[in-house]
């Protein structure tokens, strides 16, 4: 389980450095896609199989469902880490996300999603504003 909240800078070339604990967790291939609420997703192997199976269920007569699936495949990279334990970060995923320089990482259960640090900062704030309501809403997920 991913979970925990770092940051880091990306440099000039779009390489970010992913935490030890989480390096760990990923292995040695993973899977970068763009996110949802304007941030990346980074998901391990296994948990992407387990994403493409529910995918591939989705209905193909529902255009929805079709732009949903190219969006989320149209970026998607698989990647490894180099020897400082970084990962590069093609130009299409930076502009995404619109990740510059500050960049937090933040472990999300089954994933890792990557953000610039003021669109984190935004969504935190608007989180923890709402917070009370957000978790009276998810009753209805039996949670």
């Amino acid at each position: 389980m991913f979970m925990g909240e770092f940051k880091h800078s990306i440099d000039t070339k779009g390489r970010l450095i992913i935490p030890a604990k989480f390096r760990e967790q990923l292995g040695a291939n993973f899977v970068i896609t763009r996110g949802l609420d304007g941030c990346l997703f980074v998901y391990p192997m296994d948990e992407w199989h387990t994403l493409e199976e529910k995918l591939k269920k989705l209905p193909l007569n529902k255009r929805d469902a079709r732009s949903f699936v190219r969006f989320f495949y149209s970026a998607a990279t698989e990647s490894g880490f180099d020897k400082q334990g970084r990962i590069n970060l093609p130009k299409t995923l930076r502009e995404h996300a619109k990740l510059d320089k500050k960049c937090v990482v933040v472990g999300v259960s089954n994933r890792i999603e990557i953000w610039s640090e003021e669109r984190w900062e935004s969504f935190t704030d608007e989180a923890e504003e709402n917070f009370d309501e957000i978790a009276e809403n998810m009753i209805d997920f039996e949670f």
